[in-house]
């Protein structure tokens, strides 16, 4: 089922705070939110709302870090539709996406029928580098994440992954004076609470999959698909969310070269992703010969 955003989807705004992973957007997720005026929060997965929930499933709950990878991209259809669905019965008018780059939650954005992001922040301009490096030492050495809901929430929804809490406070002050007196003007501190989580994923290491073992997962692929096709050369380059793939084959005479080939390169990405959680962003394929 596909959903659509009536009309009035062009007067939503679409805020983005983009940053590497682990630099801590997470935690400064609700002071954006409050700097902004921003209602909803999109975050690894989930779509949040006034320290709640709303819909989604957390990437944080995933053993794998490419599966969680996936989940914050809302690559399974009834995950992204059943966020666009409760977005549909939301009256918002400004959102925040978070992602580790501007393509990220561009995409994000375009899966969830939302338009693209009006106003990019990056983690650099609302945090020093001492608390974007404080932030990584905390991920790469404690394995520990940031999910922006109280930790009951948390726990209602995924007690496996309940780690900590913390609470952040946060108070808007303007200041008015007549000579050497200043009167404090504004809202009472407001207090906000955020879980700190530790995933399975970051529990065990990191897993890297080498180029000799990622090429031959593609040629028993191909060789699945047709074993006709002969693969030549194969380019493996790292990409920012997985890798991305450039394949060189021989194809026998009479071989459709748009139907057949494009079927096979979603044949390839669909099985790798399926049976290994890696995550496939692009393959290229180049037709060097067509043989007899």
């Amino acid at each position: 089922m596909i959903f659509n955003f009536p009309f009035s989807r062009k007067r939503k705004k679409v805020y983005a705070l983009v940053g590497e992973s682990g630099t801590g957007k997470s935690f400064r997720a609700i002071l954006v939110a409050l700097k902004y005026g921003i209602e909803l929060i999109i975050d690894d997965g989930l779509l949040i709302k006034d320290n709640r929930i709303l819909a989604g499933h957390s990437a944080k709950k995933e053993n794998t870090f490419l599966a969680a990878v996936k989940v914050a991209l809302f690559d399974e259809k009834s995950h992204r539709d059943d966020v666009a669905r409760k977005l549909q019965s939301e009256k918002f008018k400004r959102i925040l996406v978070l992602g580790t780059s501007e393509k990220m939650v561009n995409k994000i954005a375009a899966r969830l029928q939302l338009p693209p992001p009006s106003k990019i922040i990056k983690i650099n301009d609302i945090s020093t580098q001492d608390e974007i490096d404080k932030a990584i030492r905390t991920r790469r050495i404690e394995g520990k994440h940031v999910i922006p809901v109280p930790s009951i929430e948390v726990k209602r929804s995924y007690p496996g992954i309940f780690y900590d809490a913390i609470k952040i406070f946060k108070r808007r002050v303007t200041t008015e004076g007549t000579g050497n007196v200043s009167a404090i003007i504004g809202p009472v501190p407001t207090m906000h609470e955020k879980s700190v989580v530790r995933p399975e994923y970051s529990k065990h290491g990191r897993v890297i999959i080498s180029e000799g073992a990622l090429s031959q997962m593609v040629i028993h692929c191909v060789d699945e698909y047709n074993h006709n096709i002969k693969i030549k050369k194969i380019l493996v380059k790292d990409a920012e969310m997985g890798y991305r793939l450039v394949i060189t084959i021989d194809v026998p005479y009479g071989i459709q070269l748009g139907g057949n080939i494009h079927e096979m390169q979603q044949y390839v990405i669909d099985n790798i992703e399926r049976y290994t959680g890696i995550l496939i962003e692009e393959i290229n394929i180049i037709i060097d010969k067509v043989t007899e």
